[in-house]
């Protein structure tokens, strides 16, 4: 009865052995496959979440580009009616010390003929002509001396904002004679800024500033 017992529980062991090899090769390959799909899950999450960045990244600098050239367009057009509004108040201010100076002519023209009209007391008029004379002559105020140009400061040439200063100190053009009267070298310099709105008139307007 033991004899025959034993291939019995034998058998059962190889059967519960193989069983178990089977199920964790089953389990293994499930695994497997598991770790496959998550692996292509990642890759599928990953690559939109990398474009979602590149394409933040040419937007963002887009716009940053956008930006600077609106904000330099601005300012150029600030400077350019600056100087025609300081163009128009220099204007002004002559006409105004025209029409000061005709008054004053007038009132020439008025002392003269009140003094031709008394022709009988001529001799009454000589004491005030020797007073007059005796006067001591009004000296002229002297002039205040006029303020150097700050030939540093390119803002002053019209066309030239901030901004394209600071680009043309950062290339070597330093001083408004440079662009007035730009050598070879300064010339070469100079090309970088062509696309500047009036580049053509930058000479004849930093001339007019010294």
């Amino acid at each position: 009865m033991a004899k025959k017992a034993k291939p019995s529980v034998d058998k059962i062991v190889k059967k519960v052995n193989k069983e178990f090899e089977k199920t964790s090769s089953q389990i293994e390959g499930l695994i497997n496959d598991a770790l496959k799909q998550f692996d292509n899950l990642q890759n599928q999450v990953q690559e939109p979440v990398r474009k979602l960045l590149k394409d933040m990244d040419e937007l963002r600098d887009r716009e940053m580009k956008r930006f600077n050239d609106e904000f330099e367009r601005r300012m150029n057009e600030f400077h350019e009616l600056q100087s025609a509004l300081l163009e128009r108040l220099g204007i002004a201010s002559k006409e105004s010390g025209k029409s000061a100076s005709k008054p004053s002519a007038s009132t020439k023209k008025a002392s003269g003929t009140k003094k031709a009209a008394p022709a009988k007391k001529a001799t009454a008029a000589k004491p005030a002509a020797k007073k007059a004379s005796t006067a001591k002559p009004k000296t002229a105020a002297p002039k205040k001396a006029a303020k150097p140009v700050d030939k540093s400061d390119l803002t002053r040439v019209k066309g030239i904002g901030p901004a394209t200063a600071k680009k043309m100190k950062e290339a070597g053009i330093t001083s408004i004679e440079q662009i007035a009267n730009p050598s070879d070298a300064d010339k070469q310099k100079l090309e970088a800024f062509k696309s500047l709105k009036g580049f053509s008139e930058l000479s004849a307007e930093a001339k007019k500033v010294l």
